[in-house]
């Protein structure tokens, strides 16, 4: 999966085997709740996330973090 490294200002690619999928879930200011679907990766020391579709992260065979 391709990844930006904020750091080096370029696109990266990390192996399928080390990404972790995750949920960012908060509470907005009228009440409802907002889930967003994320995928991370380590990358020479440096921590990367990538923001996905519901759908691409549940077709995605990657451990929860």
């Amino acid at each position: 999966m391709q990844f930006y490294d904020v750091k080096t200002r370029q696109f990266v690619e990390v192996s399928d085997s080390d990404l972790k999928k995750t949920k960012y879930t908060r509470t907005t200011k009228s009440g409802s709740t907002q889930t967003r679907y994320a995928v991370r990766a380590n990358y020479q020391g440096r921590n990367l996330t990538k923001f996905v579709s519901e759908a691409t992260w549940q077709s995605m065979d990657a451990p929860m973090e």
